[in-house]
């Protein structure tokens, strides 16, 4: 599963490899002498989604949430010095014609934000508040997607909840879905499609790597948004 997710992960944000090759980095750390970079991004994703110990840790105070914040990111952005991992963002960002939060109000953003994550309750409804509180702020000059997807996931399995997995054919789906939250204020298409995302999770058999890939092959979880729809295993 912690493969997968960090495979879909990356995929999302235009790390992309093929599955085979994605599986030779992670598990025979056979790194593209072409793409140093992106292979590690894949890697260091891996280590944090892994790592049972530290998929259970979730904020208590405002200055833990930080440091798990910075830590992680640090982690998964460790070959890209030139990103300034686990280091707050100096310079404007933006995606298209959504602009983020300036660099001198990131921290009493999250600290605000922190405030109202305390109130939601606990499990998918906290880990979707968390997704979008991250990728709402855009904390980082990079790799704002992977670490409030990880920020989420840490989220249910610290209740033993199933994860939520974004399959590439499910990419254009989740982030319409964000843009309408961030953009028009619009909650329920996001809600419903992390839902969506979280039962299809769900009925994936992660026993093994080979009974994983192909039920997802046969739901369509590595095609385009322009060649398939996603199809729940069930």
């Amino acid at each position: 599963m912690a493969f997968f997710e960090s495979y879909f992960s990356n995929y999302i944000e235009g790390t992309e490899f093929e599955l085979a090759e994605a599986y030779d980095i992670v598990f025979h750390q056979r790194i593209p002498a072409q793409r140093p970079q992106d292979a590690h991004d894949i890697l260091g994703t891996f280590r944090v989604v892994s790592n049972s110990e530290e998929m259970v840790r979730t904020p208590e105070t405002f200055e833990q949430f930080v440091t798990l914040l910075k830590t992680r990111h640090h982690s998964i952005m460790a070959a890209r010095p030139d990103k300034a991992p686990g280091v707050f963002k100096q310079v404007p960002n933006r995606a298209g014609e959504t602009f983020f939060v300036s660099p001198d109000l990131v921290r009493g953003t999250l600290q605000k934000g922190y405030e109202l994550y305390c109130a939601v309750d606990a499990g998918l409804a906290r880990a979707i508040f968390m997704m979008f509180l991250i990728a709402e702020i855009h904390p980082f000059d990079d790799g704002n997607g992977r670490i409030a997807r990880i920020m989420m996931n840490a989220e249910l399995v610290k209740l033993g909840l199933c994860r939520i997995i974004i399959p590439t054919v499910f990419r254009d789906d989740y982030l319409t879905a964000l843009r309408a939250a961030s953009r028009s204020e619009r909650m329920n298409p996001l809600i419903r499609a992390l839902d969506i995302a979280q039962q299809f999770t769900s009925q994936i058999a992660f026993s093994t790597y080979e009974s994983a890939s192909r039920l997802l092959q046969q739901c369509n979880a590595f095609k385009e948004p322009s060649e398939a729809k996603l199809l729940m295993p069930s």
